[in-house]
């Protein structure tokens, strides 16, 4: 199946840290913003986002490296998908597209990208957008009890390399067409041609999609306690929209971020975990209301 494209988004290979290809599709013009996706899917998440943007922006939309068309290196070492690596691919890409600045916003894994990225480099970053996650020093303190289930799979992929691997592998369309189906609200959030793509392009990068998960467990779990203890916070704009996953978990969600982010606005939705799919238009509307913080 070819891989789906967002109209009227310009597509081209750019080097990321360490010259790793990263596909990359462009349009518009004015200050840029750069969309990361999230699991199990690609760039193409934001194809009900990304046009409205363009209207106003310059839209940079990546595969992260390990994902979609972008390129997979072994992980070689704990840092190859670090979310500190994928963020310098990140960077990389904007300068390559002339950005020095740009706001950032994040799905789920792309989410954490972004924060990296706006811890690490603060005067590159103008505003950073946050969809249905938590840092990852919190997702793991919040993760108790039996409604912790809900993150099974955070436990597996973050297992010694090897095993998990091959446990996905055997049976990988349905583990992850599994989570598509079962975060998808309605049901009727993605076509059977968009559903059929998120599935291929996973099945393609079980290795590298389990190393940015183990990175999580790992190295970017130690470089979150490294920044709280050193008290390092997210200066720029924030702005977090997710559903209300604390009333199971026993946490709030708004304090958690608060402590990374003190110019913060958390927005609770009703869309489930595919929100730039299911409701684009409120999606839309919080990038262009969060850009506008900025501008302030």
């Amino acid at each position: 199946m070819k891989p789906l494209t967002i109209e009227g988004f310009h597509y081209q290979t750019l080097p990321g840290e360490k010259g790793v290809d990263i596909n990359v599709a462009v349009a518009g013009d004015g200050p840029a913003v750069v969309l990361l996706h999230g699991f199990p899917q690609t760039h193409y998440m934001w194809h009900r986002v990304a046009p409205d943007l363009a209207e106003r922006h310059t839209v940079i939309v990546p595969d992260l490296r390990g994902y979609g068309a972008s390129g997979k290196p072994a992980a070689d070492g704990p840092d190859t998908y670090s979310k500190r690596v994928m963020a310098q691919d990140v960077l990389a890409v904007a300068r390559e597209l002339g950005h020095e600045r740009f706001g950032l916003v994040g799905h789920d894994r792309g989410a954490l990208v972004g924060v990296r990225a706006g811890l690490d480099h603060p005067r590159a970053v103008t505003y950073l957008g946050i969809l249905d996650v938590l840092p990852t020093l919190d997702t793991w303190a919040v993760l108790q009890g039996v409604h912790a289930k809900v993150a099974w799979h955070l436990y597996l992929m973050a297992q010694p390399a090897g095993l998990p691997e091959k446990m996905i592998a055997a049976v990988a369309p349905e583990f992850f067409g599994s989570f598509l189906d079962a975060w998808d609200t309605d049901g009727t959030t993605f076509t059977p041609e968009v559903r059929q793509h998120y599935i291929d392009s996973s099945v393609d990068a079980v290795d590298s999609i389990v190393a940015d998960y183990r990175a999580t467990a790992g190295i970017d779990l130690e470089m979150d306690q490294a920044d709280r203890d050193a008290g390092r916070r997210l200066t720029m704009p924030v702005g977090v929209i997710s559903q209300d996953w604390g009333s199971q978990l026993g946490f709030d969600a708004a304090s958690l971020w608060g402590a990374w982010a003190p110019d913060l606005t958390y927005q609770p939705t009703q869309a489930g975990h595919f929100m730039a799919e299911e409701k684009p238009a409120e999606i839309a509307r919080f990038i262009t209301d969060l850009a506008a913080r900025s501008d302030a």
